[in-house]
Formats: structure tokens, C-alpha cells, sequence
């Protein structure tokens, strides 16, 4: 029985990919219930339980003078020590940016399927792809989104590569994100005591990879989920969010959720960079929850090429200037093109991948 099950649901998934259609597909079919491909366990999805003591701290980054810098590096010090997720407001990307980088995203993913099919493909090393569920093959069960990715490295791809509903607005936005991923990578630089400069000369700002997720309305949203609990195998991510809400962010052993606030930016420590501060600095924990009202939308920029043909042999490790006697090396180091062979490989609600490089 369980060979017959796993055949059939092979069967399954290769009929959902070969739709080109996604989960907004799913949903245009006119399902009362999910398909089965998509149930996530109950107790994967219910346990720990939800505290709403708890806050994300929220950072204003502006400062005028001296005094006022080292209150938001002490500030980022402590949310990405203690939460590694926080939000950030007066960021200098253009709210009228945010808003039309959400409407260009919702743009593509409702659209006629017929204008999204020539972008979708499994191919990690096209510059512009659209599919639903990265390692639709691999995990488990699949979640319920769908996805539109533009690699950023370092520039973004070609505008007759791009789909015209959204191709100036991801370019614009790419372009703005980035400068802020600088801005916040000298201060989480300063952050540990080095110089503003040493995250950046490190190459942590190099390469963008921007997905824009959609998640349509669900009949059955107990019954799946918009992303498993995962971390993200990154330096950072930089993520816009719509007014819905659902992420939620493991603290102190509780989902906490990350409400959305208006104009603000959510940040968070990805995997590598945990690794470079040798636990200095936290990578979480974190999931997206279901509504069934309306359609969410976000966008995530990773700061990292995803792109395994592009790697370098760079290697990466606790920061020298870290270590003591005292705070002896966690991690070994590791190159970049080992690190992402083995994320691909690792799927979506399982360990962070930091475990099989600790010391």
C-alpha cells in the first residue's frame, strides 16, 4: 500500500508540473478541497503553539549624528542576537516603491495562465523562472504557492527576459533593495565590532536572488501550508510583505507572528552569516500560515546567488576577529558551492542546513 500511495502521488505531482499552471491553477479549477499532494500534518503545522506576548522589534533606521547610529547598531546587535528577524522603517525605498513592487508581483501570478507558461521552468540557472514549490519532487508535501524568481547577479536580467507586466518595477526595486542591503550590512558589520565595511568586502551584498510569492486563497487552509518551518540558507533576506499577514517566526520556542506594518521591511540573519558571527548572530525559524480570504503576496531578496553553475570556491567560516579562546570556532569552514550543493539536495521543513557543518 505505502508503494502504491508513493506512485500515486508521484503520478500526481508530475500532472500538477506538467499544468504549468501552479496553485493558482488549482484554485481556477474550482476545488472545494485540496488535493491530497498538498496536506501538510497537522501536528507539523500546530506545535509549538502561538505566543502574542512576544513583538518583533521594529528598528527605525534613521539617524542624523553619531549618537543616533550607535542606538540603531546597538538596537540591530540586539534583535539579531535575540530574535535574528526585525523590521525596519525610514529605510529610504520609496513606499510608492513597495506598493507597486506588490501590485507588479500580483500582476504576473493573475494573469491568464496562457502569459505565464513561457516563464515557467525547474532550470535553477535561468535568470527569470516561474514555478510552484522549488523542490516539488523532493519534499514531502507540497505548499500552497507559486512563484516568479528574477537572479540579480549583480545586475538584473535582461528587460526582454522579464515579463512586461512587472519587468520596471523589479528592475527599480532591485536596484533600491540593494543599496539597503548595504546600509544594513555596515551596520550589522559595526554590529559585531569590525569595520562597516567587512560584510560587504566579504561579498555579502554581492548577489541578489528576488522571488515574488503568491498565495492564493485556500478552501482548506488547516490542511497545508503557504511555507513549512525552515531557515533561510543565506547571508540575509530582505522581505516585503502585503497586509495580510501569516509569518510567523520561532522565539523562545513559540510562533510569534510577524504582523505587517506599513511601509516597513522585515529582515532576517540567514544560515552562512550565523555561521560567519559563530553564533553571534541567530538564524530562526520561521513559516508562512494560510488564509482563506484573499490571495498574499510578499517578496523575498535573498542576498546570495542561488545560481550553483556561478559559484565560487570562497570559503566561509567564523570571522577571525571573533575567535578567542574564549569563543573557540562552532563551524568548519565551508565553500559556497558546497553549501548550496547540499541545500538543493535538503528539502524545505527540516533542519537547519548549519547542523552537519558544526564542529
Amino acid at each position: 500500500m505505502a508503494s502504491e500511495a508513493v506512485t500515486e502521488r508521484k503520478a500526481e505531482v508530475q500532472a500538477f508540473d506538467d499544468s504549468k499552471t501552479g496553485v493558482k491553477g488549482v484554485v481556477d479549477s474550482g476545488v472545494a478541497k485540496i488535493p491530497l499532494m498538498f496536506h501538510v500534518k497537522l501536528d507539523s503545522i500546530h506545535t509549538p503553539p502561538t505566543d502574542s506576548n512576544f513583538t518583533i522589534p521594529i528598528i527605525d533606521l534613521h539617524h542624523s549624528n553619531s549618537v543616533q547610529r550607535v542606538e540603531v547598531v546597538d538596537q540591530i546587535r540586539s534583535a539579531s542576537q535575540k530574535w535574528g528577524f526585525f523590521q525596519v522603517i525610514n529605510h529610504d525605498v520609496a513606499v510608492e516603491v513597495l506598493d507597486e513592487m506588490i501590485s507588479g508581483i500580483r500582476r504576473f501570478h493573475e494573469q491568464d495562465a496562457e502569459a505565464k507558461k513561457p516563464f515557467y521552468s525547474r532550470d535553477t540557472s535561468r535568470k527569470v523562472r516561474y514555478f510552484s514549490n522549488g523542490r516539488l519532487f523532493r519534499d514531502m508535501a507540497a505548499t500552497w504557492r507559486d512563484t516568479i524568481a528574477f537572479d540579480v547577479n549583480p545586475d538584473p536580467p535582461n528587460p526582454q527576459d522579464m515579463p512586461a507586466v512587472c519587468r520596471d518595477i523589479v528592475a527599480e526595486y532591485s536596484k533600491q533593495v540593494k543599496s539597503l542591503g548595504m546600509t544594513i550590512f555596515e551596520l550589522l558589520s559595526e554590529a559585531l565590532g569590525l569595520n562597516p565595511s567587512y560584510l560587504k568586502e566579504m561579498d555579502c551584498a554581492k548577489a541578489l536572488y528576488v522571488m515574488g510569492q503568491f498565495y492564493p486563497e485556500c478552501p482548506e487552509p488547516d490542511l497545508t501550508m503557504g511555507i513549512a518551518k525552515h531557515t533561510d540558507c543565506n547571508f540575509m533576506t530582505i522581505l516585503l510583505q502585503d497586509q495580510i499577514g501569516g509569518l510567523q517566526v520561532l522565539h523562545e520556542n513559540r510562533w510569534v507572528n510577524v504582523p505587517p506594518v506599513e511601509g516597513a521591511l522585515v529582515v532576517n540573519i540567514g544560515d552562512i552569516l550565523q555561521l560567519m558571527t559563530n553564533d553571534k548572530f541567530i538564524s530562526v525559524y520561521h513559516r508562512v500560515l494560510l488564509r482563506n480570504i484573499v490571495p498574499r503576496i510578499s517578496v523575498a531578496t535573498f542576498f546570495m546567488n542561488f545560481t550553483k553553475p556561478e559559484c565560487t570556491s570562497k570559503l566561509y567560516g567564523p570571522i577571525k576577529e571573533l575567535l578567542s579562546e574564549e569563543n573557540p570556532p562552532l563551524y568548519r569552514d565551508i565553500t559556497m558551492k558546497e553549501i548550496l550543493t547540499n541545500y538543493y539536495a535538503q528539502g524545505i521543513g527540516g533542519n537547519s542546513c548549519l547542523l552537519p557543518r558544526r564542529l
